[in-house]
């Protein structure tokens, strides 16, 4: 018989370690505490629907992901390669507009 705090652990954990994301990080982005996930992710407390919601949002899935058998790797790498894109451009705007500042300052 599956137990459904022990999928949602592994899945969350899983989902949340793709994306590179800290248990803080995820709290952050739910609104929650980093010791709450941590308690969702040890089995020891189980979310609300509506937290269920935020984490599934957060983490770039549906909900009822949080609950599948297997994890389909391939959208949890397209997840985790989508997050990692978007670290680079934020990254590259940051450099390209310090270097126009410098440009700037030199004219």
């Amino acid at each position: 018989m599956t137990n459904i705090r022990e999928v949602l652990a592994k899945n969350m954990k899983s989902y949340r370690s793709a994306l590179g994301l800290s248990q803080a990080k995820l709290a952050e982005k739910v609104n929650t505490s980093s010791h709450y996930i941590g308690m969702i992710e040890t089995k020891n407390n189980f979310p609300s629907p509506e937290m269920l919601e935020r984490i599934a949002s957060a983490l770039g899935v549906d909900t009822i992901a949080l609950f599948a058998q297997e994890i389909d790797l391939p959208e949890t790498m397209k997840i985790y390669l989508k997050a990692a894109l978007e670290d680079i451009k934020t990254s590259m705007g940051q450099i390209i507009e310090e270097k126009l500042r410098e440009m700037e300052k030199s004219l």
